[in-house]
C-alpha cells in the first residue's frame, strides 16, 4: 500500500481538520499512529504518516501511571503539545471526556478546540467497576454534546464515538453496533469499536452503519490490506508503539543486568538515527 507524505506548511487548525475529515474518504485506510510524548510525535511525522492521534494509555505510562489515572488538564496539554510539534492533523484520546453528564462533556471539547486539535474521541466507558457503561441514552447524549461544540467553530473538528464493550469484557456485538448507531444519529463523524477484530463481526458492523470505522490494530486481527477489503476507513495502534518501546528498553536493561553485554547498541544506533532526522 502506497503511503504518501504530508509535506509542513503552517496548515491552521481549521485546515488541519479539514484535511483529517477528508483523508477518512480514502481511498486508502487511514493509518493513525499514537504517539505518546513530543519526541514520539516528532519521530512518527518524519516517518510519513497523515495524521496522529494520542494515546491515554501511552501517556500515562510518561507519568509513571496506568491508564485512566490522568486528568482534564494533563491530558489537554499533553494534546497541545503534540499539536505544537508537528504540521500533521492531531487527534486526541480524551477518554470518556473526563465527564459524566453532557455540560461537561462540552466543556472538554471546547477545551479541545482551544488546543488546536484536530479531531478527538468520546467513550461510553465509566470507568467504575461497578457501573462501567453509560446507558446508551445518556452515551448518545454525551455524543452530541461533543458533537455541538465540536461542530461550531471555524475548525470543524472530527468527533469519534467510541462503544467500549469489547475493550471491556462485554463482547455484545448486537449492542455495540445498537451503541454505535445511537452515536451515528447523534452526529458522530467517526465510529469505533475497540477489539472487535474478528472479519465477520467487522463485516456486520460496517454493513450497519454509515460512518467510517476506525480499527484498533491488535495481534490477531486482519492485516491493514484485508482491514481495507473489508471498508475499514482508519487504523490506528492505541498504546502499542508506547509499550513496544518500552519492551525495548527492558530487553536492554535485561541484557545489561543479566549478561553484561552490549547488543543493544544496534537497536540503539538505527533509533538514534532516525532522533536525528526527525529532530530538527
Amino acid at each position: 500500500m502506497r503511503r504518501r507524505r504530508y509535506i509542513p506548511a503552517m496548515a491552521s487548525p481549521a485546515e488541519k481538520a479539514a484535511r483529517f475529515r477528508d483523508r477518512h474518504e480514502g481511498p486508502d485506510p487511514l493509518l493513525l499512529p499514537n504517539p505518546w510524548d513530543v519526541g514520539s510525535a516528532k519521530l512518527l511525522t518524519s516517518l510519513g504518516f497523515e495524521a496522529l492521534a494520542t494515546t491515554s494509555s501511552g501517556f500515562a505510562g510518561t507519568l509513571g501511571r496506568l491508564d485512566g489515572t490522568v486528568t482534564r488538564d494533563e491530558a489537554i496539554t499533553h494534546a497541545a503539545a503534540i499539536v505544537e510539534a508537528t504540521d500533521l492533523p492531531v487527534s486526541a484520546d480524551l477518554e470518556n471526556c473526563f465527564a459524566d453528564d453532557p455540560a461537561g462533556v462540552a466543556e472538554t471539547a471546547a477545551l479541545a478546540v482551544g488546543a488546536g486539535l484536530a479531531g478527538f474521541s468520546v467513550e461510553d466507558f465509566t470507568g467504575r467497576a461497578d457501573d462501567p457503561f453509560y446507558e446508551p441514552v445518556a452515551a448518545a447524549e454525551r455524543v452530541a454534546a461533543a458533537v455541538e461544540v465540536a461542530h461550531a467553530g471555524d475548525a470543524r473538528l472530527v468527533v469519534t464515538a467510541r462503544s467500549e464493550n469489547y475493550l471491556h469484557g462485554r463482547r455484545d456485538l448486537a449492542d455495540t453496533i445498537a451503541r454505535l448507531q445511537a452515536y451515528q444519529e447523534a452526529g458522530a463523524d467517526v465510529l469505533y469499536a475497540p477489539a472487535v477484530t474478528d472479519a465477520d463481526e467487522l463485516r456486520q458492523l460496517l454493513a450497519a452503519v454509515d460512518l467510517p470505522v476506525n480499527v484498533l490494530a491488535l495481534p490477531g486481527a486482519p492485516t491493514v490490506p484485508e482491514l481495507a477489503a473489508l471498508g475499514v476507513r482508519r487504523v490506528s495502534v492505541g498504546g502499542a508503539f508506547a509499550f513496544a518501546a518500552t519492551g525495548a528498553v527492558v530487553e536492554a536493561a535485561r541484557e545489561l543486568l543479566e549478561a553484561g553485554t552490549y547488543g543493544y547498541w544496534e537497536r540503539a544506533q538505527a533509533g538514534g538515527t532516525a532522533a536525528r532526522a526527525a529532530y530538527r
